[in-house]
């Protein structure tokens, strides 16, 4: 009897305990969308490879495939683009844009993009990662996942505003990238 007593106060404080510390571990940080803990404006350069321009070449394509349409379906491209914080190319670059982007839509211009920012200036070091769809042939500005990093933006998340700045053709693009983090530690 004595024993089954013990039990049951055990159990009882084990459970006590398991919501207790379920409770604390799930408190979430809430955030101000008007108020972003950190917020700056890049610009991402971007030239393709051409076969006759590999030294200033920033992104080449890796696989191209033929006949899947009109809207590049399907073609992969690998980039190191340089950015700054103007619009200007020959702007000393503040970070590199390293990754890939690829042509994931048969109906329009669609690309899904995988970067890492990578910084290494006086004023930031380390890097933040974007990574999400980017529907660029349907909208003007489009909203990009910004979904961690190192350094000064260890574990940062938050949202990158991409606008098409300057367009010339598949040879060269300028985007605007309005950063604003919103979990900075």
């Amino acid at each position: 009897m004595v024993n089954q007593i013990y039990k049951q106060v055990f159990s009882f404080f084990l459970s006590v305990l398991f919501l207790q510390s379920s409770t604390v571990s799930y408190v979430r940080k809430s955030f101000d969308l008007n108020k972003p803990c950190r917020h700056f404006v890049l610009y991402l350069h971007n030239i393709a490879y051409d076969d006759d321009n590999a030294a200033n070449a920033t992104a080449a394509t890796i696989v191209n495939p033929l006949g899947l349409g009109d809207y590049s379906f399907g073609r992969v491209i690998i980039c190191d683009n340089p950015v700054t914080m103007d619009q200007n190319y020959l702007s000393k670059p503040v970070a590199r844009a390293q990754g890939f982007y690829f042509y994931n839509k048969k109906t329009n211009f669609n690309t899904w993009v995988a970067w890492t920012l990578v910084f290494n200036s006086t004023k930031h070091k380390g890097t933040f990662t974007i990574m999400d769809a980017n529907p660029y042939g349907m909208e003007p500005t489009r909203d990009l996942a910004i979904v961690g990093g190192t350094g000064d933006f260890l574990m940062t998340r938050g949202i990158a505003t991409l606008k098409t700045k300057l367009s010339q053709g598949s040879k060269y693009f300028c985007l605007e990238m309005n950063i604003k983090l919103y979990e900075c530690y």
